[in-house]
């Protein structure tokens, strides 16, 4: 089995990878296993791609093991795109699901519904060595809610309702989120990534 860290403290990230990754024959771990104290990796690149390939490649260099990291984020048309890359720091460098939420709701507090498009972008990269990884992404459209509504999920969950839902991310059982969600999506796209590389036998290199 290979074993690979995934480049995140976010316990509920942690918990949604593993769930989609499910059969796939890897053990997943996190910042948490390896280092005490926690550690964070910073994020100051422009795209999610840049953040998504720092922090695996900032996993690899410390340990040579197989290193998995995302980026994602919220990207609010009525914003301009906002709060994109910036979307756990949305409301500051060390503000809460609850902050950067009710600094969304805020800023959108006299937009129409039919102004709230949004979207959830995901990056994910996995480093199998310094000059060798795959790269793969995600999308879900949908629009962004009034108020916060379920008590699954993290981050924005509780005000995204995904395009043909009327229930928001944290009211969808986690697997149907996990199919149509930004973050199953591209890891649905790195498994088939996976697969063209090593071909079916691909867990025993």
């Amino acid at each position: 089995m290979n074993n690979i860290i995934v480049a995140t403290n976010n316990m509920g990230k942690l918990r949604e990878i593993r769930e989609i990754c499910a059969g796939l024959p890897f053990a997943l771990t996190s910042l948490r296993d390896h280092w005490n104290p926690l550690l964070s990796i910073p994020e100051e690149g422009a795209t999610f791609l840049d953040n998504a390939r720092a922090k695996a490649s900032w996993v690899f260099d410390k340990t040579g093991m197989w290193s998995l990291a995302d980026d994602s984020g919220l990207e609010v048309d009525f914003l301009d795109g906002a709060p994109g890359v910036r979307s756990a720091r949305y409301a500051g460098d060390h503000a809460t699901d609850r902050e950067n939420l009710d600094k969304l709701l805020a800023a959108l507090a006299d937009c129409p519904l039919q102004r709230r498009t949004a979207r959830f972008r995901c990056v994910a990269v996995l480093k199998f060595t310094e000059a060798d990884e795959l790269v793969a992404n995600g999308v879900c459209e949908g629009a962004i809610g009034f108020e916060p509504r379920g008590t699954d999920g993290f981050g924005y969950d509780p005000v995204f309702m995904p395009a043909g839902f009327s229930l928001t991310f944290a009211e969808l059982d986690s697997s149907n989120k996990n199919a149509i969600s930004h973050r199953g999506k591209a890891l649905a796209a790195l498994r088939r990534g996976l697969d063209e590389r090593f071909g079916k036998d691909w867990d025993r290199r």
